[in-house]
């Protein structure tokens, strides 16, 4: 093998060889897509829920539209973004092995991707469901897009634009239904985001310590003093709204077996304290794999899901 080969297989950074490319593009155009996370845009359902108003047809259907249509948003995101850090994901240890850093997917057809679905899901939203949810979609991409380009590279704003895009997606279903959007959930919803999302800049800072630059630029401006002051505070935040909320509503008489709200603090709470070991220990990189992989916070997210059920259908 020339030299120059050499070179090519382990990329410009000198790195361990590029992963070959497997299968075709339209299967690395999924891959890009990202359908692990898609899990994230289960929000849309939580304010319908929260109302109890999600079991009908037109609120299950609505819902659903919503969903889709958001992860067609989110895909387009994920599409321009590899493509447009497809060369520094190549010095990623991981990330290195995306289609798009790794060829399999070209960068004009991931960009073209995006742009398609990112211009059919507005437009779908107009026609299908409501005004709001369009300009919600439309504004969700648009800033999503600003923070590829630039915003990922200012400290704190980072971080805002990620937790604002949660916050996008629970606001989604209450908007699609023209269910009024309370406090306590935005506050709840809001610094629970902020919480994951700090955790996992705090886990990115901690594994790619020394080399992180190569990366990622914003992680070396952070400490990680910082980043885990930002999530324990979020942490401690949305569960003083949940609280909040939980005893407020404690007021309102209920023939209810038990006082469910309030009973579900205690599951809340334990949520938060076991995925703040994730945190802690610097492997909550991926929010969706400690979500879904952990099979105590999978059971603990069940049981508090049953009570929040129960208090709103207030049994």
């Amino acid at each position: 093998m020339t030299d120059t080969a050499v070179l090519h297989r382990r990329g410009v950074h000198g790195g361990p060889p590029a992963p070959p490319r497997r299968g075709g593009i339209l299967t690395g155009l999924l891959r890009t897509a990202r359908p692990r996370q898609w899990v994230k845009n289960v929000l849309v359902v939580a304010a319908p829920a929260a109302a109890g108003q999600l079991f009908t047809r037109h609120a299950l259907t609505q819902t659903a539209l919503v969903l889709v249509l958001f992860t067609a948003c989110a895909a387009a995101v994920y599409l321009v973004n590899d493509a447009r850090d497809a060369a520094a994901d190549r010095a990623h240890p991981v990330k290195r092995h995306r289609p798009v850093a790794a060829g399999q997917v070209p960068v004009p057809v991931a960009y073209a991707a995006g742009a398609v679905l990112g211009m059919l899901a507005p437009a779908a939203a107009a026609l299908l469901c409501t005004p709001s949810v369009a300009a919600l979609l439309a504004a969700y991409l648009v800033m999503q897009l600003a923070y590829c380009v630039s915003l990922k590279h200012v400290l704190v704003v980072d971080l805002a634009v990620v937790t604002t895009g949660f916050l996008m997606r629970a606001a989604a279903g209450g908007l699609a239904l023209g269910i009024p959007l309370s406090r306590w959930f935005l506050i709840t919803t809001g610094f629970g985001a902020l919480f994951m999302v700090a955790a996992k800049r705090y886990s990115e800072a901690v594994q790619l310590a020394g080399t992180a630059g190569a990366t990622r630029a914003l992680l070396t401006e952070y400490t990680t003093g910082y980043l885990r002051f930002v999530w324990q505070l979020a942490a401690g935040a949305a569960v003083l709204g949940y609280c909040l909320w939980a005893l407020e509503a404690g007021g309102v008489p209920h023939t209810g077996l038990l006082p469910w709200r309030q009973l579900s603090m205690v599951a809340f709470i334990l949520a938060v304290l076991r995925y703040a070991v994730f945190a802690d220990r610097g492997t909550a990189g991926e929010p969706e794999d400690v979500v879904l992989r952990d099979p105590a916070l999978a059971v603990i997210g069940a049981v508090w899901a049953a009570m929040y059920a129960l208090a709103v259908a207030n049994w």
